[in-house]
């Protein structure tokens, strides 16, 4: 929980620092880069990224579907990205790869969610959440459509302890998003069958790259340097090449392949060395 009540830090859009406060954007930090394929693609694009746009974005998040207020809206079908994070988690729950996800939510904190529109509401539309404070209506919200809350009174953002309470509840096949390498590698060493994607990596060092590497199922490279040069050579399989993502072990690429066997849009399936370069990267890596 952060310091303040409704208050929400996020890192988002080239990692600014974003703090909201009573439905509201109240600081907006430097962004560590310039511009972003995803970001040019966003309902409010933001292109050349800089504080004023992120400010204009997450400006229009709140508006549009209440983010980190009591009006957030939870539940959405659809993938905004092929092989996001929220993508997979929810392909994985819709096709019983997965029966429960540990993943963050603006004004819940750490949520344990079994149903796919309600994963892709809560993380299709809001990533890179730091800290955030209990929101009544949301937390109400996500406990209507069948979702769990472990601190509701917090909002806390645990997710090894998110894990632990999953299974306390009976889930077996649990996928769990991190932003921290550490907790990758304390799930890993309790839960070793968890599924575990890393997520919102940008400007990671090549150390914490190299831990998740080896912690985690799915690596998302976001603008990282280091998830492309540490990760990439490592893993078994790159779904996409503008900002790709990496499957570190037999189970990931076992979720993507099934994933590309499902959809029905057209796709490219080729070998190569990765990590694999495309020319319309987010700049600059970092």
């Amino acid at each position: 929980m952060t310091g303040n009540p409704d208050e929400h830090i996020l890192e988002a859009i080239g990692k600014c620092r974003i703090i909201v406060r009573k439905g509201a954007v109240v600081e907006v930090g430097r962004p560590l880069i310039r511009e972003c394929p995803l970001a040019r693609r966003f309902a409010h694009p933001v292109d050349p990224i800089t504080p004023e746009a992120v400010k204009e974005n997450i400006g229009h998040r709140i508006r549009s579907f209440g983010m980190c207020t009591s009006e957030r809206k939870l539940l959405m079908s659809g993938d905004f990205v092929g092989f996001g994070a929220s993508e997979l988690i929810s392909f994985g729950l819709s096709t019983g790869f997965f029966d429960a996800a540990v993943i963050a939510c603006d004004g819940a904190g750490t949520v344990i969610v079994t149903t796919p529109t309600l994963v892709q509401g809560i993380g299709g539309r809001m990533s890179g959440l730091v800290s955030t404070s209990p929101i009544p209506a949301v937390i109400a919200g996500i406990e209507l459509n069948g979702g769990t809350v472990p601190f509701r009174e917090t909002a806390s953002l645990d997710q090894p302890e998110g894990v632990r309470v999953a299974l306390a509840e009976g889930y077996a096949k649990i996928a769990v998003t991190t932003a921290v390498p550490s907790d990758a590698l304390a799930i890993r060493n309790q839960v070793p069958e968890a599924f575990i994607i890393a997520v919102h990596t940008t400007g990671i060092t090549e150390a914490d790259a190299d831990l998740l590497a080896g912690s985690a199922d799915v690596l998302t490279s976001c603008a990282s340097r280091a998830i492309r040069d540490v990760g990439g050579r490592r893993a078994l399989l790159q779904a996409g090449s503008s900002i790709p993502i990496f499957a570190m072990t037999q189970k990931a690429k076992d979720l993507i392949l099934e994933k590309v066997r499902y959809t029905k849009e057209p796709m490219v399936v080729m070998g190569a060395q990765l990590p694999w370069r495309g020319s319309n990267e987010p700049r600059p890596l970092v």
